[in-house]
Parts: structure tokens; sequence; C-alpha cells
């Protein structure tokens, strides 16, 4: 079953709040942008890809909202601390964070993976979120709280092979999620993750060769990839007042990946 074309009107309601969101030139981080601009928040945009990014802000600046984009490489702290230091310079405060930025590596098996390839993905898939929480957080201190949601992964529930630093790095970020959770609960500022499944975005446009294409359908319940769309009402209602005692949660979206059991959908079939 095909996803129902996203509207706002249902989302919850971010005027006058400030939101800040890393990898928003693409896929899951630019409908969420969008989204927040539909539900009037004001957005902080944080990428490397400048020609994507700036369409992302035209888009998001004509749903309405005040935004800019900064150039921003999560795996510099120099760099994020100037984001974030610009977004509250800006718009007086942080109220919310997604922090979205991440890469992929080509499929190795562990003892094929160069450690060069290891280390860049995890310098910008776990320190990358890290070294957000860690800006987002101080900022949301000064102003009395905040809701932050990471990007991580069912790669971080469960692990595929070939890809090994990814899944070391997605599984990192649901520990750092509950122990930041766990740091700042008393201080109002809620930590949570979400875990996509397979969202058709260009990070992933190399799994529609038909090979893989076919493996992942026959892995899914679903049958089919998400749209970044669709990845947008849970990343708003974890950031929201409704999820006011939400903290430390991993909510995933995987159309029934990790829930399948230990068979494929069509070696069930066939029994």
């Amino acid at each position: 079953m095909e996803p129902t074309p996203l509207t706002y009107d249902h989302l919850p309601s971010f005027e006058g709040k400030t939101v800040l969101i890393t990898g928003a030139a693409t896929g899951i981080g630019r409908a969420v942008a969008i989204a927040f601009a539909h539900r009037g928040a004001r957005v902080a945009i944080g990428d490397v890809n400048d020609d994507a990014a700036k369409e992302t802000l035209r888009l998001v600046q004509e749903a309405g909202a005040e935004a800019f984009y900064q150039r921003t490489n999560v795996a510099d702290e120099a760099e994020v601390e100037a984001l974030v230091t610009a977004a509250t310079e800006r718009f007086g405060q942080l109220d919310c964070a997604f922090n979205n930025a991440g890469i992929a590596h080509a499929p190795k098996p562990i003892a094929e993976l160069e450690s060069e390839d290891f280390d860049r993905v995890i310098a910008v898939d776990l320190r990358g979120v890290f070294l957000c929480c860690k800006y987002e957080i101080r900022a949301m201190l000064k102003s009395g709280g905040g809701a932050i949601v990471n990007t991580t992964s069912v790669a971080g529930l469960i692990a595929e092979p070939g890809v090994g630093a990814y899944v070391t790095a997605k599984h990192g970020v649901i520990g750092l999620t509950r122990a930041a959770a766990l740091d700042y609960a008393a201080h109002g500022i809620r930590v949570n993750a979400l875990a996509p499944g397979w969202v058709a975005t260009p990070m992933t446009a190399d799994w529609e060769n038909p090979e893989l294409n076919k493996r992942f359908r026959a892995n899914n319940p679903s049958g089919r990839p998400a749209s970044p769309e669709e990845m947008v009402a849970p990343v708003l209602y974890l950031c929201s007042d409704a999820a006011s005692y939400v903290t430390g949660q991993v909510h995933v979206a995987d159309g029934g990946l990790t829930i399948r059991g230990m068979f494929p959908t069509d070696t069930m079939a066939a029994l």
C-alpha cells in the first residue's frame, strides 16, 4: 500500500519556536524542515551540500518560515558550535533540534573495511550527533528546556552484513540518546531517537539496484520503502508538548522490518 500525501494541519503547532536541523539538504531532513515551517517554527539549517540545502531553504521560506542556512560539517566542533550560536543569536533561543546528518559506506565485511572509512562514518554519524547534542543542550539549558531527536536507524537495533561502521555508529547514537536523556531529564530537556527503516532518499539510491531491491522488499513486511514524508509525524511528535513525558526512547518507523522474525516474507509464503 502506497503512502498517502502528507498534509500538515494535523501536526503539532510550533508557532514562535526555533528548530535546528542538520542534514536538511535532502531526504528526511528536508521533509522535516518543510513540515516545521508549515507549523510555524523558525528554522536553522545545517548541511554540507550547499546547492541542495539552499533549495531546502527556499522551500522552507516559501512555506512561510523565517529561516537561514549555514554550511556545517557536523564532524567539525567549531562549525557545530557556530551553527547553534547563529540560531540562538538570530532567533533568541533554541527549542528543538533534529540531528539528522549522516553518511554511509560501501558494503564491505569488517576485515576488509578501511580504517579511514570506519573513522569517517563514526565522525559524522556518531561524533557529529554528540557534538550537536553538546551545544544544543547548552543552549536549551539557558532557555529552560527543549527537545532533541537524533536520527539512528534500524541498523542501531539489528545488524546487516557489510555495513559494520554504520551499524556501530547507529548503535552508538541510541546509547548517546539514552545517556543524554538521563543527564538532562530533570532540566526539562528531552532526548529521543528516530530509527527509520528503508527510506527512499538520495543516500539509499544505491539500494535501488534490482538484486538489493528484491532483497529489501522480501525482508520488509510492508514490501516498499518509506517516503521521507512518512518520517515527519514521529519527529514533530517527539519535539512537541504532546510528548512531554517521553525521553530516552527510540521511535522505530520501519514498516515492520525489525519484527518480521527469522524468515523473509517470501520464505514464509512458501511454507
